[in-house]
């Protein structure tokens, strides 16, 4: 049997209920913007070349919207940082004490209890 290591879940992708949420909020923003390029146009007085632009925005601006808001993340995957290489090399080879880090470590076996010694019966 083939051993995969785990998956790091800094390598992981974005889920997608956040990609469709993210995706609906830019949808939203510019439809929002159409709406306004739409109610400007009208309401506006005297007709002028802003209304011509106005009109553009609340034409095109749905086509525009639906593309932004279907263009994924990035093609490409983040690439995991390991733990170890992300923290500075220890100065000495010993470890620090867990006063120095705040970090309890428990061990099993004999190397935890190096006081005793095996039977030698």
């Amino acid at each position: 049997m083939k051993h995969t290591p785990a998956q790091s879940a800094t390598s992981l992708p974005r889920a997608p209920r956040d990609e469709a949420h993210t995706r609906m909020s830019k949808y939203f923003l510019m439809m929002s913007v159409r709406v306004v390029c739409f109610v400007l146009m009208v309401v506006i007085t005297p007709y002028g070349w802003y209304t011509f632009v106005l009109a553009i925005g609340a034409v095109f601006l749905p086509y525009i919207a639906v593309v932004i808001a279907n263009v994924g993340v990035d093609g490409r995957p983040e690439r995991a940082v390991s733990p170890e290489r992300a923290l500075p090399a220890a100065a000495a080879d010993t470890p620090p004490s867990a006063a120095e880090t705040g970090v309890i470590r428990i061990q099993e076996g004999d190397a935890a209890r190096p006081d005793t010694k095996p039977d030698a019966s």
